[in-house]
């Protein structure tokens, strides 16, 4: 009579509700099937629109693993060749990587690698066949384990294991496949022989493909970085100098934004560690392709990527104080404003001069540290100077007398024996209740001292009233710290110079003026999206 009947606990409500949410569910995942044609095309459009030259090396291993499937497809060839011209396509999938260092590199430790670990199974068959089966056996077990043993431990030396790891590898894979396998198999040297010629054909086409087909660099891939990285500096730098006494509030923003352009600048410089010391490796198996055949020396690009990045560790620190919790007020920071300003403008057009000089090959200016710089610190230090009661406070005596205060309270505390003498309780009942109504009001007292000791610290730290210039202070310290290290920087240039024969700086070079608002190369490839994959040995 009026009363609805729930059956179950459902109730027509909770199912419509239900159904509601599951049709919005199967809305959103329909929209989403819909849209992934036109997301993926975008994403497949940026990547290749970031870096031609990705699209040109995915059609580069096409085409040549068209050209290794010739020896399946082709009726003459496979006759001759047989199943063993798998072996070919293995090799172009695993060899042929995106610059020409990093496929020389494991072209030449996988050719090397199966070649030796070929000779040397070859030379263990022969001496186990002629020692008898039973005796061959114990002797093909006992060359297993001495070569395994050995060439893994040979992996951890770090110069084997920089620079011929993969070759090892394939060496131990090799000998294994080959010296197990004759001891069942018939003719397993004569299939040996047949897949080492496969891969010797799927090595030569990768180094083709390479190092004549629009062949990519690690070396000028290197090169490119390190000036990339010395333009993201300078802007780095100058954004943040703009931003801090820019009368724009700063927007609030969690984390560091991608699109943030100060961010932008030295991130690259912070993740080029293993990078570039991966790069310089794959740089070093590479031909002088240069014009005077110079032989350049790549560790010294590692050893600049270094000193910039200790560099970019200021510029850090830099970009911090435009976040910190305490800020120096505005009309504070305007005291300052125009020395800062042409301090980091120096820099900064010392930075770019100094990019510019690395990416035309050429020594870099004398007066790459103009006296501009000079008069800007000058500048900053009399300004600096002149007010020093905004670094000191007007209230140091009252700040002295507060730190007085915690100190004696802090003596106090130590000094108080707060432990209770047994002796001195009596056996009778109204000692044991005087001692109990004590103990009462000594925890009470001791409960309202916690209490009350956050309340005073935060009463110390309110009316100790730092100098409000003193965030300034530091920003200001960060950037002198940053002409000190900018030193540094311009050694390293100047010594990659002199060991790489760039050629002598002319007067008519003309000098970078710096403009700081995106990078100079504003489709810089991202470094990392170029380095070969690691994989294990197949």
């Amino acid at each position: 009579m009026g009363v609805e009947i729930v059956i179950n606990g459902d109730s027509p409500y909770g199912t419509s509700a239900r159904l509601e949410k599951m049709k919005k569910s199967l809305n959103m995942y329909v929209e989403k099937v819909k849209n992934f044609p036109g997301l993926a095309w975008k994403m497949i459009w940026k990547v290749g629109r970031e870096d031609p030259r990705r699209v040109i090396h995915s059609i580069k291993v096409g085409l040549s693993l068209t050209l290794v499937s010739l020896l399946y497809l082709l009726e003459p060839l496979f006759e001759d060749i047989g199943q063993n011209a798998i072996w070919a396509v293995m090799t172009v999938v695993v060899v042929l990587e995106f610059t020409a260092g990093a496929t020389l590199c494991k072209g030449l430790n996988r050719g090397f690698g199966t070649l030796l670990a070929g000779l040397l199974a070859f030379f263990i068959e022969y001496i186990a066949t002629a020692s008898g089966q039973i005796f061959k056996a114990i002797f093909i077990g006992t060359a297993v384990f001495l070569i395994g043993m050995s060439a893994t431990y040979v992996r951890f030396v770090p110069y084997i294991k920089k620079n011929y790891d993969y070759g090892v590898v394939i060496f131990l894979l090799t000998f294994n496949l080959i010296t197990v396998s004759s001891f069942r198999v018939e003719n397993v040297l004569k299939i040996a022989h047949e897949r080492i010629y496969m891969i010797a054909i799927g090595c030569g086409i990768c180094l083709l493909m390479s190092l004549l087909v629009f062949p990519n660099w690690s070396g000028e891939e290197l090169h490119d970085s390190t000036v990339f990285k010395l333009e993201g500096l300078a802007i780095s730098i100058q954004a943040c100098v703009n931003d801090y006494f820019s009368e724009e509030e700063p927007k609030a923003a969690n984390g560091e934004s991608l699109e943030d352009p100060i961010y932008k600048g030295y991130k690259a410089v912070l993740d080029s560690k293993s990078t570039d010391e991966t790069l310089a490796m794959y740089a070093s198996w590479e031909p002088r392709h240069s014009r005077y055949c110079y032989r350049f020396p790549w560790q010294q690009y590692v050893k600049l990527g270094a000193v910039l990045r200790h560099f970019g560790y200021t510029v850090v620190a830099l970009h911090g104080c435009l976040k910190t919790e305490i800020q120096t007020p505005r009309s504070v920071r305007a005291l300052f404003k125009d020395p800062c300003i042409r301090v980091a403008r120096e820099v900064s057009k010392a930075l770019m001069e100094l990019a510019d000089s690395v990416s035309k090959r050429r020594q870099c200016s004398p007066e790459v540290l103009s006296d501009h710089l000079h008069e800007a610190l000058q500048d900053l230090d009399t300004a600096l100077r002149s007010q020093p009661k905004l670094f000191l406070g007007p209230n140091a005596n009252s700040n002295t007398n507060m730190l007085a205060l915690a100190a004696a309270q802090a003596r106090q505390k130590s000094g108080k024996d707060f432990g209770i003498s047994l002796s001195s309780v009596k056996t009778d009942t109204s000692a044991l209740l005087e001692w109990r109504s004590k103990r009462a009001s000594e925890q009470s007292k001791e409960n309202d001292r916690k209490v009350l000791r956050p309340t005073l610290s935060k009463i110390a730290i309110t009316s100790l009233e730092f100098s409000e210039a003193l965030p300034f202070a530091a920003f200001a310290s960060l950037l002198v710290e940053i002409v000190a290290r900018l030193d540094l920087v311009i050694e390293e240039v100047e010594e990659l110079g002199r060991l790489a024969h760039f050629k002598e700086f002319e007067p008519g070079d003309a000098v970078l003026s710096v403009i700081c608002q995106t990078p100079k190369a504003e489709n810089a490839k991202p470094m990392e999206n170029h380095l070969p994959s690691h994989g294990a040995a197949e």
